[in-house]
């Protein structure tokens, strides 16, 4: 069930939560189209990265959240009430992409994580690791654009000294100019593959650009969440 009002409360709520232990630094908040469908693709460090993406935008995002979070039916309401929907990783989830394509087609703005899940080090787009085809097949069987998106700061949170009041994380997040779906017609799986590549190109270079001119420090760069808990050296 989608709820605007719902989507609002958890916002707000989350802006209440994070606000006292982050600093968000946003930049190209103007490529998100303000109307009409659009698919947001950001790398994924944490599981803070859809609330802190989130109340970084004017538009609603219906998130497409991996299945464990529906598990607890209360949380699962909550999730729908605000606009998400499960997907499973493990194989096609059919029904997830039919979803995704229903809420573009309405002009929604949909939230996909296209390394499929948690990635840090040579598994993770930012180092060059391939992405899922996911984005590609629903980008170029809905004709939406994407929007690449980098995210900087948030593993940050998996440590508990950051949650000390008014200890300001530092968070980075960098969308970039929207990218032309892939040609629907033709060699379709040819268009994909291409597309994949700069889809991964373009995180890469707005990870790369924000690390240079805002002069991020090497430990605020992506770790793993056991290594930032303490847990791996």
């Amino acid at each position: 069930m989608l709820s605007a009002f719902g989507y609002r409360l958890g916002s707000h709520f989350f802006r209440i939560v994070l606000s006292p232990f982050t600093r968000r630094r946003v930049f190209g908040g103007e490529n998100i189209p303000p109307t009409g469908p659009a698919i947001i693709a950001p790398n994924h460090i944490s599981h803070f990265d859809p609330p802190l993406l989130g109340i970084s935008t004017d538009r609603q995002i219906d998130w497409m959240a991996m299945e464990e979070l529906f598990a607890h039916p209360v949380l699962a309401a909550v999730l729908r009430w605000m606009g998400s929907f499960p997907v499973g990783r493990s194989k096609m989830d059919y029904a997830a992409v039919r979803t995704a394509i229903d809420r573009l087609k309405r002009g929604r703005l949909v939230g996909v994580f296209p390394e499929g899940g948690l990635r840090t080090g040579p598994t993770s787009v930012l180092e060059g690791a391939p992405l899922k085809p996911g984005v590609a097949a629903l980008a170029q069987m809905t004709q939406a654009p994407v929007i690449p998106c980098a995210v900087i700061g948030t593993d940050a949170l998996y440590n508990p000294s950051r949650w000390f009041p008014w200890r300001h994380t530092s968070i980075w997040i960098a969308f970039g100019p929207p990218l032309a779906p892939p040609f629907a017609g033709g060699n379709k799986s040819a268009a994909r593959e291409s597309f994949e590549h700069l889809l991964g190109q373009k995180i890469r270079e707005l990870y790369a650009r924000t690390v240079r001119e805002e002069h991020i420090p090497e430990d605020s760069l992506p770790q793993t969440p056991q290594k930032r808990k303490g847990r791996a050296l």
